[in-house]
């Protein structure tokens, strides 16, 4: 474990010395994520992906990609590219990533059941924005948005997130 890894706590994600508020999945902690659980998976996560609406806040780092109106993300176990960024027109069940309200103006993406998923494990693990503090998650992990983006101004591909159950 190195300070630039994000371990999450009782109190919030710890990186880099500090503290961060979080939210959680409704589900809680799972060793054992299924597809539509609500959980946050345990384990060792690396951060694969960031994406941003460019519409909206200014690139927080060079390497995150820009959102546009036909990005989605499969959340179909059925589908070959189950758990991966897709675009539209999509005929399997998705999320969009440009959202109407702000929680995916920002999101880094986590490796979670990824590149190769296996279906019904469960997609798109990421951080993002929250709606409120302590509201839950449909599993992902939710920060402040002042905190996201500081986070999201320091964080590199590959950075290690830590979750223990």
């Amino acid at each position: 474990m190195t300070p630039a890894d994000l371990v999450l706590t009782p109190r919030g994600v710890r990186f880099m010395g500090r503290i961060l508020p979080c939210s959680i999945g409704k589900g809680g902690l799972s060793n054992l994520k299924r597809e539509g659980d609500g959980a946050t998976p345990t384990g060792i996560h690396q951060i694969v992906d960031m994406y941003f609406r460019p519409d909206r806040i200014t690139r927080p780092t060079p390497w995150a990609k820009a959102i546009g109106p036909r990005d989605l993300w499969s959340d179909d176990s059925g589908d070959l590219a189950y758990n991966s960024h897709v675009r539209a027109p999509y005929g399997y069940s998705h999320e969009c990533l440009r959202r109407a309200d702000p929680l995916y103006d920002l999101v880094i993406v986590l490796n979670w059941n990824w590149p190769i998923a296996e279906p019904g494990r469960g997609s798109a693990i990421f951080i993002h924005q929250w709606r409120r503090p302590g509201y839950p998650t449909e599993g992902c992990i939710a920060l402040s948005r002042p905190v996201l983006h500081w986070l999201a101004a320091r964080v590199r591909p590959c950075s290690q997130v830590i979750v223990a159950g």
